[in-house]
């Protein structure tokens, strides 16, 4: 088997067991054991926004590895767009951290759970929808999964689980076109360079072995010049 073909195989199961990516990058590290099912959190934000998300609406968020702005993308995924702005506008990503990491492919966060040190086992496990009624129907698309492309996080097999969680893409990931809703994308810039640095955070497995929190997630409506 080729190289290229073994690293897309292995993350390609990581995927399959927790969520996530097919980076072109080293294997990570064997994907501890998995935690414990949480309990059921309460929903962040109401089950159905009513208010649309504007053309040119932003989300800047705050970390300890600096700051970036996602632009969302109300046009492709309208309901994940209003989600994730009901979300930021009543705090929920604030404190969250971004929890699982895989060098070279993806970054994770938004689990309110996460919030709390002391349910670091527990991460990962929260902000998802287990049962129905879901929260959130996949809006997926044909978008191309490319690199800064912002995505909502699944249970597997579970297309219509998604919640506060979701997901960074660190390069292109062309596997997980039309497998997951992408509702944003980081804007060109620095904004990368910041996610390329939460990105370079030590892990053990596929955790990140400090935190790196989202300290404020701030919405709001570029005007075009």
């Amino acid at each position: 088997m080729s190289e290229s073909k073994a690293v897309a195989l292995t993350l390609a199961c990581v995927f399959l067991v927790g969520g996530w990516a097919e980076p072109q990058a080293p294997p990570p590290a064997p994907k501890p054991a998995a935690a414990p099912r949480a309990p059921a959190p309460k929903p962040l934000g109401p089950s159905t926004p009513s208010e649309p998300v504007a053309a040119g609406t932003e989300a800047v968020i705050e970390t300890d590895a600096g700051s970036f702005t996602i632009r969302l993308l109300p046009d492709l995924a309208p309901n994940h767009a209003r989600f994730f702005v009901t979300t930021a506008r009543t705090g929920g990503f604030d404190g969250t951290t971004f929890h699982r990491i895989i060098a070279g492919g993806i970054i994770q966060g938004g689990d309110p759970l996460s919030k709390d040190p002391a349910k670091r086992a527990l991460y990962g496990t929260g902000g998802l929808s287990r049962q129905p009624p879901w929260r959130l129907k996949a809006e997926l698309s044909d978008r191309p999964m490319t690199r800064g492309s912002v995505a909502a996080v699944l249970l597997p097999g579970r297309p219509d689980s998604a919640g506060t969680q979701f997901f960074i893409c660190l390069g292109d990931q062309p596997s997980l076109t039309g497998k997951y809703t992408i509702f944003g994308e980081v804007t060109a810039g620095a904004g990368m360079d910041v996610v390329d640095k939460i990105g370079q955070t030590p892990v053990e497995g596929d955790k990140a072995a400090t935190r790196v929190e989202m300290k404020k997630v701030t919405v709001g409506v570029r005007v075009p010049q």
